[in-house]
């Protein structure tokens, strides 16, 4: 889905740049142009962020449970 309009910019290239490492909305911005123009899509932007952070946090807590203790 596009959350930027503006610049094309979707909740999928959202997700591969917190994959680089971003975690916030603002290292989102430090790498692609969401929110630069018109600023309405920022709040969209920061729930994809929040999201997903918070989907692999779960996911990083699950893989760690799921491993044998030694």
């Amino acid at each position: 889905m596009y959350v930027c309009v503006c610049h094309a910019v979707t909740d999928k290239d959202i997700r591969k740049a917190v994959d680089r490492g971003a975690s916030s909305l603002f290292d989102v911005q430090n790498e692609l142009p969401v929110g630069s123009c018109c600023g309405r899509c920022e709040d969209t932007a920061k729930s994809v962020v929040d999201e997903y952070l918070g989907k692999c946090r779960r996911d990083a807590g699950l893989q760690l449970l799921a491993q044998p203790a030694l």
